[in-house]
């Protein structure tokens, strides 16, 4: 299942003279193009970025937007029924924007320098994904979609927030996947263009014939963490089991220069920041607000 580490990740409290594991982190990342930090997350770490998720529902949070995942749909919370919550999957939509714990997740004293080391940048917190079932996504690179301005200036990070049973469709990924050389749209760019999907999906299937590559599953036990690049072709399993849950979190990163670059609203938080911004924008409603600005945001440089 490519690289992962079995020790005990070191906290702040523990003795300085453990082994910096950077070097070998960049070694697994060049080449398989994604690393596995088993059991990094505890316990209380975990149910206090869990609680928000729960809140969010309960509470009917107005400015939060979900993603039917049965019907493809885009609303606000608010409005879900409870039918439709009874019988279909969901995805959360940046609850980060809204709770510290959600950020702490994503970014704090042990993953940031992590996540540094493997963009070779300073990451910006865009977004995060609240799953309580699986995707069932096809196939994709994330580069397609969040296309970063500067090439390999985006990474994703998968936290499992419960044991992951094989029949509650695992996240699937195709190792060594991110060394295919990016498929240019009749744009001229790597960003998708949704009739030539076809044409893209054809690409990568010779892609990963040519290069004999074989997809694997990632058996997550609750506190491990997936990151991988934004080249990486990676889905979610089918669910064969429509009752089993596979709690999970996902976070995506920028680099500071990007964001900068792009003219964006950003806040130092854990040796890193997070995006400032509004929720999605959901059909027929538009934005939802965005949440108040901190004092210490940086906002963007003025004309």
């Amino acid at each position: 299942m490519g690289f992962s580490f079995r020790w005990p990740w070191p906290r702040a409290a523990d003795a300085p003279d453990v082994p910096d594991p950077h070097a070998e982190l960049r070694q697994a990342w060049d080449e398989q193009g994604f690393v596995v930090l088993p059991g990094f997350y505890d316990e209380a770490e975990l149910a206090a970025a869990e609680a928000p998720v729960r809140r969010a529902w309960e509470e009917k949070a107005p400015r939060v937007v979900v993603d039917d995942l049965v019907t493809g749909q885009r609303l606000r919370l608010s409005d879900v029924s409870d039918e439709a919550r009874s019988k279909h999957r969901f995805k959360t939509n940046d609850l980060y924007l809204e709770q510290e714990a959600v950020r702490r997740l994503a970014l704090n004293e042990r993953i940031t320098p992590i996540l540094t080391a493997l963009l070779g940048r300073v990451p910006v917190l865009c977004n995060s994904l609240s799953f309580e079932q699986g995707s069932a996504q096809t196939d994709h690179v994330d580069a397609l979609f969040m296309t970063p301005r500067t090439p390999h200036h985006l990474l994703a990070i998968w936290v499992a927030l419960e044991d992951c049973h094989p029949d509650s469709g695992p996240l699937k990924y195709f190792a060594g996947s991110h060394r295919i050389e990016p498929y240019v749209f009749s744009t001229g760019s790597h960003h998708f263009v949704l009739d030539e999907m076809p044409a893209w999906r054809e690409y990568m299937d010779q892609q990963v014939a040519q290069r004999g590559l074989q997809p694997e599953t990632f058996p997550a036990r609750r506190g491990d963490v997936f990151i991988w690049s934004a080249y990486l072709l990676h889905g979610g399993s089918p669910i064969r089991d429509p009752a089993r849950t596979r709690k999970s979190v996902v976070f995506h990163y920028y680099s500071q220069e990007d964001c900068i670059a792009q003219r964006c609203t950003i806040v130092p938080y854990q040796g890193g920041f997070w995006m400032h911004r509004p929720h999605q924008a959901v059909p027929g409603l538009g934005e939802s607000p965005a949440p108040p600005l901190p004092p210490d945001a940086r906002l963007p440089p003025q004309d």
